[in-house]
């Protein structure tokens, strides 16, 4: 590294790049002190160029537990495409699948009544299930709908909710919708059977039908090694 004129940490960037290649995905890097030792640089010059290869995708880094080989997401869709977790699996090849963990009839809240906009209570139907693509959990999945919508059908006809719905007349014509990354999760983590550094992705929607009425409800938690959102943006 001595004969290298360039910038240090450029030179422990390069020098890594090539350790990781030697790493599956998901495996964890040395530790700072081995990796600064191994290098022969600072733990200052090392840390440097680890928060470039995070910013770059190459490392991820989760405080307190280690450096990670992130895993390179299955799943890729824009966030401004609003499609069902069913067609993003099978636009992967990959056969999707549903497990059933519970489904209540509940009286509705205040705040179901301004999120549905209905003036009077009405019951309604929540769903919890994972969906699976070639049998592996990638989503955990709350779902919240009036149950009026429902009427007699079973929920275990719901393979896709979009699609039981443009079926009952109800077609989903626009969602709003907000994404945040989390950490562990006590209860999700768990039932997608990741690993405890494994970050998740929230995305809440409201699905509306042509109507403007709100017909869907939906509290997704996404396996953030197995799916990547992107986002258009333009100017005006």
């Amino acid at each position: 590294m001595k004969a290298d004129h360039r910038p240090l940490y450029i030179q422990v960037i390069d020098q890594l790049k090539e350790e990781i290649s030697h790493y599956s995905e998901g495996s964890k890097l040395p530790s700072e002190y081995e990796l600064a030792k191994h290098l022969g640089v600072s733990k200052e010059t090392l840390r440097e160029a680890l928060r470039l290869l995070e910013e770059d995708g190459l490392v991820v880094r989760r405080y307190g537990v280690g450096t990670f080989v992130p895993s390179k997401p299955l799943f890729s869709a824009g966030i401004e495409e609003l499609q069902s977790v069913t067609n993003m699996i099978a636009s992967a090849n990959m056969t999707p699948g549903t497990i059933y963990l519970s489904s209540t009839i509940e009286v509705s809240a205040e705040e179901d009544r301004a999120r549905f906009n209905r003036s009077e209570s009405f019951e309604m139907l929540q769903l919890e299930r994972v969906r699976t693509a070639d049998g592996m959990p990638v989503v955990y999945c709350l779902d919240q709908l009036p149950a009026d919508l429902v009427g007699n059908r079973s929920i275990h006809e719901m393979k896709s909710i979009f699609q039981f719905l443009e079926e009952a007349g109800r077609p989903i014509a626009y969602a709003l919708a907000s994404i945040e990354p989390i950490g562990y999760h006590e209860h999700v983590t768990e039932v997608l059977e990741c690993t405890p550094e494994t970050a998740l992705l929230l995305l809440r929607q409201t699905h509306y039908d042509h109507h403007d009425q709100a017909v869907l409800h939906s509290v997704n938690y996404f396996r953030s090694d197995k799916f990547k959102f992107n986002v258009v943006r333009k100017s005006k």
